[in-house]
């Protein structure tokens, strides 16, 4: 099985911040303009996007995208700023938001959790999201909302699909088609057919492509097939109900660089059931949902490449993880003139079993081992209090309930015997914020300020996966305490017909954060090891979008974010180096051209311990510059083609944060940063009626 990971970015602060308000580096629009500019955003392709309120990103993730259309929920997030990802090879990167990534993320499609089953973190929850089957895409944050679970000490993003009413007997059909270099091809179908007393909606999608050349023309195994299918049946006897039985399954596969093994499996089952009913009586809305998610992975070294009978697995072995993951919520909305309240309950049950063994397949003879399950309930309440035009004060609460249980026998590859089998440990975990805005609904100039705590109880891989724990405890589970973070969020935002402006900045506490370092020599082989250490965060954001004219949209983004372990005096890791990216786009009636310009810095601050790996930083990393182009034609109201140029001059770069490649493919043994796609052109047709 292929070794946890944390792979690490720490980032510097340049002189040029200081002067950032005078770089043009906003986002392309992705919200609404002022009710007298036109909207074109559907005539342009997707390179940023900017916040649709405070400390919340909103889009709709099925508009053409540059980079190449995401094939996965992590690659989409990049274009919201402050956003990075984990590289595995083509596919399934791991989400990390300033710095912060793992269960740090409340990562939700269709308000259902669906947390990855492997060890390793190659199934990590957005590698069974597909963004184009998707209607919304909403990102939160900082800990600054308590609505959507536990732990959210970074952020919350949540994949939606909407559930709306026919007025009349009607069909909704969407589709597209994707072409691109290394053979990417992508097909989408989404339709809907509906009366006013309900519908029915079924989506799929399929997705391939295969090994990517770098800038230098060399092969990174990096290809990967996956599909998904999704249907939902809705009733909706009036206006304000509605009550949808949904169900839907995926699976794929994927070549990783760097990684000892493959994923051949990511095989995905889901079935979920939501009731809305709104204006009724005092309630405004009572939401309640249930879900059932089930993800069956598959690790091998023989599926997608042949075992290096060099290496550290030269014979054939594979590694069978499942997690079936149970919950739901309901909440309850009352509004007032002067005061919004929101709150209610929710709870899951998460169970994880695992099998293993040599040979090709001889693992699907093998019989399943239980080995952990983690359980949480919480209760919850949101405020929002309007004391005067213009102001907000937001504050909420919540306390979760969280139980985590060993059923380990044996644990590493050598079976030995667990010290903790059957122990259970519980944890009380309260969080909550306060925040208060200014003129930020309606105003040119508005300004927010909110303090936050969150407390997240470690998750599977932080307590069953590493070998070892903190120095002189008997393993992970019996140790590693709970991660609190206290941050503080401040930004502002500016807005008129022709220019929008926003910053926002953040400095944070985290007591206790799970920490991860890797030994890769030693008798026993590469061993990795997770203990609490005292540390400190802080960055920023910044946009500028300005329209000269109705056409024409000139804006980009700038991010930075940096973190020190403050046990030890050195950098944190996995933070980001400083990114900036700028976007030039005109949009006509038919035509639409645009450019994206994506500048990173080097990063030197790394987390390096004496040789060994810490939070899997590789060391210093030099800075690079990727230059795109787009454009597209609308046909009219039915159809439109996008095409694009990625990295057009075809720069051979890395990005900071980082897997070593794998010895089985060809790189040494010292650590080498897989490289990005040289230049890659793609097209795409959607369709609609």
């Amino acid at each position: 099985m292929s070794i946890p990971l944390s792979v690490a970015r720490c980032a510097r602060l340049p002189a040029a911040v200081a002067a950032l308000a005078l770089i043009p580096l906003a986002t392309a629009r992705a919200s609404a303009l002022p009710d007298d500019e036109p909207a074109t955003l559907d005539r342009v392709i997707v390179t940023g996007v900017r916040p649709s309120a405070v400390l919340t990103f909103e889009t709709d993730p099925r508009l053409p995208r540059q980079p190449v259309p995401a094939s996965d929920g992590a690659d989409y997030l990049k274009t919201i700023p402050g956003f990075t990802a984990i590289r595995n090879g083509g596919s399934n990167g791991d989400p990390v938001l300033r710095g912060m990534f793992g269960s740090r993320l409340n990562l939700l499609s269709n308000d259902g959790s669906m947390p990855g089953a492997c060890p390793a973190r190659m199934d990590n929850p957005l590698s069974y999201v597909s963004p184009d089957t998707y209607d919304r895409l909403v990102v939160i944050k900082g800990p600054q909302t308590v609505l959507w679970g536990p732990g959210a000490s970074a952020g919350t993003v949540r994949f939606e699909r909407d559930r709306e009413r026919f007025d009349a007997p009607g069909l909704q059909l969407r589709g597209s088609v994707l072409a691109g270099s290394a053979g990417r091809n992508d097909q989408v179908f989404d339709g809907t057919a509906g009366n006013p007393l309900g519908y029915l909606r079924a989506n799929g999608n399929r997705s391939e492509a295969d090994d990517y050349a770098d800038g230098r023309g060399a092969r990174v195994p990096s290809a990967w097939r996956k599909w998904n299918t999704d249907a939902a049946i809705g009733w909706t006897p009036d206006d304000d109900t509605v009550l949808e039985l949904a169900a839907g399954s995926g699976d794929g596969r994927a070549r990783y660089a760097g990684r000892g093994m493959d994923g051949a499996q990511f095989k995905r089952e889901s079935a979920s059931l939501h009731f809305t009913r709104r204006h009724l009586g005092a309630i405004d809305a009572l939401e309640a949902s249930l879900y059932r998610n089930r993800a069956d992975h598959v690790m091998d070294n023989y599926t997608l490449r042949d075992p290096n009978p060099d290496g550290a697995m030269p014979m054939p072995m594979a590694s069978n993880v499942e997690r079936t993951t149970v919950g739901g919520r309901i909440a309850a909305t009352w509004r007032g003139d002067a005061v919004d309240v929101t709150a209610g309950v929710d709870a899951q049950d998460s169970r994880h079993r695992t099998r293993n063994a040599m040979g090709r397949n001889t693992y699907q003879h093998v019989p399943w081992s239980r080995d952990a399950r983690l359980d949480n309930a919480g209760v919850f309440a949101e405020f929002t209090w309007k004391p005067g035009a213009g102001q907000r004060v937001v504050t909420g609460t919540r306390i979760d309930r969280a139980r985590a249980e060993d059923q380990r026998v044996t644990t590493g590859m050598m079976a030995m015997p667990n010290p903790t089998p059957g122990e259970i440990r519980r944890e009380t975990l309260p969080s909550g914020f306060v925040r208060y805005e200014h003129g930020v609904e309606g105003a040119p100039l508005g300004w927010y300020a909110g303090l936050g705590h969150a407390q997240r109880m470690p998750d599977y891989w932080e307590l069953f996966s590493a070998d070892m724990g903190p120095m002189g405890s008997v393993n992970a589970f019996s140790s590693v305490a709970p991660e609190r973070t206290t941050q503080l969020d401040v930004g502002l935002q500016y807005r008129t017909r022709r220019l929008d402006a926003w910053v926002s900045a953040y400095a944070g506490r985290i007591d206790d954060y799970l920490l991860f370092r890797y030994d890769a020599g030693g008798m026993m082989g590469a061993m990795s090891s997770v203990s609490n250490v005292e540390a400190r965060i802080h960055g920023a954001e910044a946009g500028v979008e300005w329209r000269p004219a109705p056409a024409w949209t000139l804006g980009g983004s700038l991010a930075w974010a940096w973190g020190e372990n403050r046990d030890a005096g050195r950098p944190l890791p996995q933070m980001p180096p400083l990114e900036a990216r700028a976007s030039l786009a005109w949009a006509g009636e038919r035509w639409s051209f645009g450019s994206l310009l994506r500048v990173a810095a080097r990063q030197d601050r790394v987390a390096v311990d004496e040789g060994n790996v810490v939070g899997r930083d590789l060391g210093p990393a030099p800075g690079f510059a990727v230059f795109s182009l787009n454009g597209g034609y609308r046909f009219g109201p039915r159809a439109q083609l996008t095409a694009g140029i990625d990295n057009l001059f075809d720069r051979n770069y890395a990005e900071h944060l980082n897997l070593s490649g794998s010895a089985d493919f060809g790189y040494p043994a010292d650590p080498v940063r897989i490289h990005e796609p040289g230049r890659t052109a793609w097209v795409r047709l959607d369709l609609t009626y």
